[in-house]
């Protein structure tokens, strides 16, 4: 079984959720990347999402849009990032998420063994639906990584049929509408887009986009299996790591993020 399977089993046992973060890779100094996912293995993250910065990241907020842009700016490749996730000792299990354009410029075998050499668990490439994805499919297995696709609430049902079949690592359900309720009851359509999946499979569904509160992260794990943090941890790291100098805080907000997916 993968490392995504182990850590999402366990939870189960102790009656948690997960807290899935994601960050930008290459926003702050590569070299720093592993003390930042030290701190966040720390504060409670369950699994980290390494972004790999791409030049239209049409799928993105605004928030995302900048980190990605300044990533860029910075020199960061997707190579170099690989490279650094390798100089991480984790935890947790690490996914790397991006698009399929730098996927299919370094090749795809060659970036799912980098991926796996590099230690990371799984792949998320937002902009490959699972019809098209029979070569990445074949790549990520022979490496022995998790492929993860996502799923929205426009989806339909057969591609939310084939979003279970095809990945092996969990479903990531993109609420679009954001998740920010009234008296802390789920959105319905939060709650209906985790039953379609759920009645297709057994896989962890994450729910992601609009959660940056403990109270969203409350709310999410209500009904699926864990919650996705993006902007809001982007948007704390560029405004408050300074080279670790807000390392506490960092951590802090975390521990406030993950003590929402037991209450």
């Amino acid at each position: 079984m993968s490392k995504l399977h182990d850590r999402f089993d366990a939870l189960r046992g102790r009656g948690e959720k997960g807290l899935v973060l994601f960050l930008t890779a290459g926003d702050q100094p590569l070299e720093e990347l592993p003390a930042i996912v030290d701190a966040l293995t720390e504060g409670g993250a369950d699994v980290i999402e390494i972004g790999i910065p791409f030049s239209d990241p049409f799928g993105e907020g605004p928030t995302i849009q900048a980190s990605s842009q300044r990533a860029l700016d910075n020199g960061a490749t997707t190579r170099s990032i690989l490279d650094a996730v390798g100089r991480i000792t984790a935890a947790v299990p690490i996914v790397t998420m991006g698009y399929y354009n730098p996927v299919l410029r370094f090749g795809l075998a060659e970036f799912a063994l980098a991926s796996a050499k590099a230690g990371a668990s799984g792949t998320i490439i937002s902009d490959l639906v699972p019809d098209e994805a029979d070569a990445w499919c074949e790549a990520s297995a022979a490496a022995g990584i998790d492929t993860i696709f996502l799923v929205a609430p426009t989806s339909t049902e057969e591609r939310i049929h084939e979003v279970a079949e095809r990945t092996t690592g969990f479903v990531y359900a993109v609420s679009r509408t954001g998740v920010t309720g009234a008296e802390n009851q789920v959105p319905a359509d939060v709650r209906g887009l985790v039953e379609r999946i759920k009645r297709e499979t057994d896989k962890p569904v994450c729910v992601g986009f609009g959660i940056s509160k403990p109270e969203h992260v409350r709310m999410v794990c209500q009904v699926a299996d864990g919650a996705v943090v993006g902007s809001f941890l982007v948007n704390l790291l560029h405004q408050k790591w300074n080279g670790g100098s807000g390392r506490a805080e960092v951590v802090q907000a975390v521990r406030e993020l993950k003590a929402a997916t037991t209450a």
